[in-house]
């Protein structure tokens, strides 16, 4: 096929799928209901330094947001499956609000307990958008190529919500003060839930009201493969980003780590667009396999630590390959899921990237205090080798 008509087929596939009813209203929505996901590390730690509170308070709610949102999707995803998504959806929305709202306008210096009760509630409560778009996809897109083009989409747009919940964030303050992130975040968040949960095919939804293995989705050595190589598959993207920051430092321009960081969003969303115009593969898992191999490639140049304008481009070309490791994994997990716990295995998938960039980003910072730089990306290249070698073994039978 000629560049050419690569491109015309990917402009193609890009395009049907959001010319298909209703893909414009779910996909914006859950972009941004899922907003204060990357508001809230920066919201939260705006309002404790706003009030006289130190790096160590802050780090602590951010992470008490993270691990009972972790913790607790899994759980909402399996009340989906049992229910129905736009209840469970509304309602833990207005619990995350709620508790956006009460981080934001109670002191959580003065009042540390109640501060790092609200972030745990608005962590636990956060909806999940996420999964049940991902549920969607077969139902709202006709054709397998164009559903897993609507993954690859989903996957490649997702960068948007680290790029422009930080800067949403930014806003904010600058015309409310600290707390005015936590405020916007939990606004957001309610009206782009609300706007998801009551579109048609979200309300048409139906689980399985059945109760199922007590186990759910985490049945089968295939599927926890696949949620170990997803563990490091974050745990590549958290040493990615410890990295690219000391690597900024020691440069000599520790705001480049800004701009070095949206550069990898940036070629994530790129690659995840280009991914779209790819065909289905006969081996979902082999490819898999491949694609987890090219990941660690990409990430491979940066132990060289070299100049920073010649690291841009390798931040650039890091991120290419991400979306399409995670649209092949939602297409792995549609076919490997046992039925009636779709959306707690999506959830699953979350929490598994999740718990890896928190380990990642954890290791990759004690590297940087004891070795240097370079030694962050030798574990961000290895977590991915790691990866790649859990799906060395078939996945599928």
């Amino acid at each position: 096929m000629s560049a050419g008509a690569e491109v015309r087929t990917e402009r193609g596939s890009v395009l049907a799928v959001l010319r298909s009813r209703h893909v414009p209203r779910l996909l914006s929505a859950s972009l941004i209901g899922r907003l204060p996901t990357g508001m809230a590390p920066l919201a939260i730690l705006l309002t404790v330094r706003g009030n006289g509170g130190d790096y160590r308070l802050a780090g602590l709610l951010a992470a008490l947001y993270a691990g009972s949102a972790a913790v607790s999707g899994p759980v909402l995803g399996r009340l989906i499956d049992r229910t129905r998504q736009a209840p469970v959806l509304l309602a833990s929305a207005v619990v995350s609000t709620a508790a956006f709202l009460a981080l934001g306008l109670v002191d959580p210096v003065r009042s540390a307990v109640v501060g790092a009760l609200a972030a745990v509630v608005a962590g636990a409560a956060t909806p999940q958008l996420e999964p049940c778009l991902r549920v969607l996809w077969e139902h709202v897109v006709a054709g397998e190529h164009h559903v897993r083009a609507a993954f690859s989409l989903d996957a490649a747009t997702q960068e948007l919500i680290f790029v422009c919940g930080p800067l949403a964030v930014l806003g904010a303050t600058a015309f409310g003060g600290p707390p005015a992130g936590l405020l916007a975040a939990a606004a957001v968040g309610l009206f782009g839930t609300t706007w998801f949960a009551t579109a048609r095919p979200a309300r048409a939804w139906r689980g399985t009201p059945t109760a199922g293995h007590w186990a759910g989705p985490l049945r089968g050595a295939g599927v926890l493969r696949l949620f170990a190589a997803l563990v490091c598959v974050g745990a590549t993207i958290g040493a990615f980003t410890v990295g690219i920051t000391g690597h900024a430092e020691v440069a000599g321009s520790s705001t480049a780590a800004g701009w070095l960081i949206a550069l990898n969003a940036a070629g994530a969303l790129v690659g995840g667009l280009a991914y779209t115009a790819v065909p289905a593969a006969r081996r979902e898992d082999r490819r898999l396999l491949v694609l987890l191999a090219l990941l660690a490639l990409g990430y491979l140049p940066l132990v060289s630590v070299l100049s920073v304008p010649v690291m841009a481009v390798f931040a650039f070309l890091s991120g290419c390959s991400l979306p399409a490791v995670l649209a092949s994994a939602f297409a792995l997990i549609a076919r490997m899921a046992p039925e009636g716990t779709l959306t707690e295995a999506h959830a699953w998938m979350i929490t598994s990237f999740g718990v890896g960039n928190a380990l990642g980003s954890a290791a990759a910072g004690t590297l940087l205090d004891l070795v240097a730089p370079w030694a962050a990306f030798v574990l961000a290249t290895a977590a991915a080798c790691t990866g790649a070698a859990l799906a060395v073994r078939r996945l599928l039978a």
